[in-house]
């Protein structure tokens, strides 16, 4: 199943300059005002983010709840049966990589860094107009009611909504490796205009703004875990040399391609997440996981559509704004040209089947995940009588998990494991999304030639690479982060309309 169709070199892809040198400028320009004038770097971009969550904040969880029902009336309807590619087309990945590939390129990298950091906010801080009771059985089971919302099926859709209208526009309809053929189904012909480029610019600007403060996160965790496990302490010589074997690794992973390198980590890098969640299961308190998991998804599916939409949902506009939005217009930010790679994983499968392995199998496995560790964390809180939060809150996010680890059996093996996961679950996730930068930025990407030069992958992740050091070094990473954010702004109003396209195409003739 996995025959991946060989680029043809008299024919291979080359550089796209409208898209590649302006977003190349605009970083450096972004780049270089956060160096100058950090202050005032942060306060523009901050200034511009809390007008967007003020006045838009609504648009971007009532359209996320919205995009999941327009995917479960596609399961069940007659376009759920359509074969991406025409019914003569062959799958390039067997089933178990495909859905190896679509876990590790989305939100792996999250759920292992905040799996167990971000529930000890919400248990130790819950939003006052639920009137719960800090650190109290009702805390808990909101911590994990939150962690499912945050991490399940909701970014997932996102997700899932912008690959599969690609795959359609793409192998179905002949359409470029470009944003503009998201539009395709509902805009026709009129998809692949002037505007396109600029589109390809925008959501590529955002994306790496946003691999670049992911890339913080993950040299910060590692950082962390090494000076925890053992004792090196952290410094920009270390910063440094985390991110460099970081860059080069992704670089090597993408330009061996998506059979290679990418199907072989993600392949691994799975496997990895059940046996650490198998481990953490047997050897944690088993009880309170079962317990705290069990009551956080009641809760979760009984308030769903409360707090999918803030009807009656009594949450704080600022909790609300600093969680829940913050993380969708982190999903909004990367979805487009996430979707430019998911979309190309699906050919000679069915919609229904896009979706079983891009949303739903994905989303079985975050639920799990999020009651071992999330439970795990907040046990593990309880029992040191909030111990684990005045760690998060004075030592940061990346040293939670390797504070719980030292606890357990055999917990220096654990961590060290758990380090080469945190580095090679980066690795998994910027290879994907390198990869289809680079075919945005490049011409003559399509079905028979699904690779970008090179050189324009080794371009790419040098520039990520590079910004994250300057941030974390020399300027910080809340700006960057922050820009990522600006970027699920103009990509809300894309992937809205991608979503209006995929209702048209339910009532267009296959």
């Amino acid at each position: 199943m996995d025959n991946i169709p060989q680029t043809d070199e008299k024919s291979s892809p080359s550089i796209n300059k409208k898209v590649f040198f302006p977003t190349l400028i605009f970083l450096v320009l972004t780049i270089s005002y956060s160096i100058y004038s950090n202050e005032s770097f942060i306060a523009t971009v901050s200034k511009a983010n809390d007008w967007i969550l003020a006045y838009f904040g609504w648009l971007f969880t009532w359209s996320a709840f919205l995009f999941l029902i327009i995917l479960l009336v596609v399961y069940f309807s007659k376009l759920g049966k359509l074969k991406i590619g025409g019914a003569s087309a062959q799958p390039i990945l067997s089933r178990w990589k495909w859905f190896a590939i679509a876990l590790c390129t989305t939100v792996a990298t999250g759920i292992l860094f905040w799996g167990m950091a971000e529930p000890l906010y919400h248990f130790n801080a819950p939003p006052e107009g639920l009137g719960i009771t800090v650190r109290s059985p009702e805390a808990a089971q909101f911590a994990l009611s939150t962690m499912f919302m945050h991490w399940t099926f909701t970014p997932y859709g996102i997700y899932t909504i912008t690959g599969l209208v690609f795959a359609l526009a793409y192998y179905n309809y002949k359409q470029p490796f470009s944003i503009g053929s998201l539009l395709y189904p509902l805009l026709g012909d009129k998809s692949q205009g002037k505007i396109t480029p600029i589109l390809d610019v925008l959501c590529l600007y955002a994306l790496v703004s946003g691999m670049a403060a992911s890339l913080g996160t993950g040299i910060y965790a590692i950082a962390g875990g090494l000076e925890t496990v053992l004792q090196i302490p952290t410094s920009n010589l270390l910063i440094g040399i985390i991110g460099f074997s970081i860059v080069v690794t992704f670089i090597i992973s993408a330009i061996s391609g998506l059979k290679k390198g990418i199907s072989i980590l993600s392949n691994w890098n799975v496997r990895a997440f059940f046996v650490l969640a198998i481990v953490l299961f047997l050897l944690g308190p088993t009880g309170y996981i079962l317990k705290t998991g069990a009551s956080g998804l009641i809760d979760y599916v009984s308030h769903f559509l409360s707090r999918s939409t803030n009807i009656g949902a009594n949450l704080d506009s600022e909790w609300l704004n600093n969680w829940t939005v913050f993380y969708f217009a982190n999903w909004f930010a990367w979805a487009p040209v996430a979707a430019l790679f998911l979309g190309r994983l699906g050919v000679g499968y069915t919609v229904r089947d896009f979706i079983n392995y891009n949303l739903i199998f994905p989303c079985l496995f975050t639920c799990l995940w999020m009651m071992i560790f999330s439970g795990s964390a907040l046990a593990f809180d309880i029992s040191s009588e909030g111990g684990l939060y005045k760690i998060l809150t004075e030592k940061g996010e990346e040293n939670v998990m390797f504070t719980i680890f030292k606890s357990l059996p055999y917990g220096k093996i654990i961590s060290i494991v758990t380090l080469i996961m945190v580095f090679m679950s980066y690795v998994t996730a910027a290879d994907s999304n390198i990869s289809a930068m680079s075919a945005m930025s490049s011409n003559g990407i399509n079905p028979e030639n699904p690779e970008a030069p090179l050189w324009i992958k080794a371009v790419w992740g040098t520039l990520i690479g590079s910004i994250a050091w300057v941030m974390l070094t020399l300027a910080g990473i809340d700006g960057i982060r922050l820009l990522c954010i600006l970027g699920g702004f103009p990509a809300l109003f894309i992937i809205i309309l991608v979503g209006v396209g995929l209702v048209k195409l339910l009532f267009t003739k296959p």
